[in-house]
């Protein structure tokens, strides 16, 4: 008997709903790993599954690649309410990575964070997979990093695992593509992705790019991501920039029928120096909203010229609100 169909979350579209609903359904056990974790719901939602009786563990990044600690009174929060936290494995400058495993049998693997911000202001998706050679893998990696023990990708079942595989299975992935690539995604700092979208591009694949323009950009990697966006330009894909959301989704679509998602941006540090997670699917179900959120976003978007990485005095962008907790690791 064949697992279930993934499930597709949608942000901002679907709010806290799915996620409370997926935590909540837990019966035996609960393993959470987060990058940012506050969202007072979600929170308490996590707390009642321990006093139900259910085996709940949680790991949380310790601070931000700029050393600003988000997650202190989350901690705190578990920890008196007698569930086992700790903070994420020292062997990665950060932990990335967004999952929820519920019962061993299912699991959520997201771009966005459990943070009000990210059901409400920006676009994001989250998968949940019930097939059993994910769950176990990522289980596998939970207990790894719980142990701060080394782990290395033995098997491919479809999940990228930074900085293990990420890069080159994003690689391969946009290799597949014969006649069309849409990529949602906040950074362009990586050049061997970078080469791979243009030879898309330069082989008559219609690559379709939307930005966040410098929104939630860091100093340091603003001039690779207009050189980037800039470079593919000039090999022929479509660039935008999305005005309905900040965009902090990590999404690419091949030929509208395989999509990949992840916590994984694009960029040197996410493919290996983080740890991070991403996921292939190619249910038509989920591909097919993936197609239909990313048209519609795309139809609200404009193009998009970057501005010279070396002309400081052109990268002001006031279209959103400046977010000083909203940078893109």
């Amino acid at each position: 008997m064949s697992p279930p169909i993934p499930r597709l979350i949608v942000e901002p579209d679907d709010g806290l709903e799915p996620v409370v609903e997926f935590i909540n359904s837990a019966q035996d056990s609960l393993l959470v790993k987060q990058f940012t974790f506050t969202e007072p719901s979600l929170i308490a939602a996590v707390i009642e599954r321990k006093r139900a009786g259910v085996d709940v563990r949680v790991m949380l990044n310790a601070q931000r690649s700029g050393g600003d600690r988000a997650n202190d009174d989350t901690y705190e929060q578990f920890r008196s309410a007698g569930i086992a936290v700790q903070w994420a494995s020292n062997k990665f400058y950060v932990t990335h990575e967004k999952s929820i495993v519920v019962d061993e049998k299912a699991a959520l693997v997201a771009t966005f964070n459990l943070c009000e911000k990210y059901f409400t202001l920006t676009r994001d998706y989250g998968v949940i997979t019930y097939n059993p050679y994910h769950v176990a893998q990522i289980v596998e990696v939970f207990n790894a990093d719980w142990n701060h023990s080394d782990w290395d990708c033995g098997a491919w079942e479809g999940l990228l695992w930074s900085n293990s595989n990420s890069r080159y299975h994003m690689a391969q992935f946009i290799d597949l593509a014969q006649q069309r690539l849409d990529v949602q995604h906040p950074k362009f700092v990586d050049a061997v992705i970078l080469e791979r979208l243009a030879a898309a591009a330069d082989r008559g694949v219609k690559v379709h790019v939307l930005c966040g323009g410098k929104h939630g950009i860091s100093d340091w990697d603003v001039l690779d991501t207009f050189a980037s966006l800039r470079t593919l330009r000039r090999f022929g894909a479509k660039v935008h920039k999305q005005k309905n959301l900040r965009v902090h989704a990590k999404l690419i679509i091949v030929d509208d029928v395989k999509a990949l998602v992840g916590s994984m941006n694009i960029d040197r540090s996410a493919f290996d120096l983080r740890r991070e997670l991403g996921i292939m699917t190619d249910d038509p179900v989920a591909v097919g909203r993936l197609k239909q959120v990313f048209d519609a976003d795309w139809d609200l978007s404009h193009h998009y010229d970057a501005p010279d990485p070396l002309d400081s005095a052109a990268h002001h962008e006031d279209d959103f609100p400046h977010d000083k907790d909203l940078i893109h690791e």
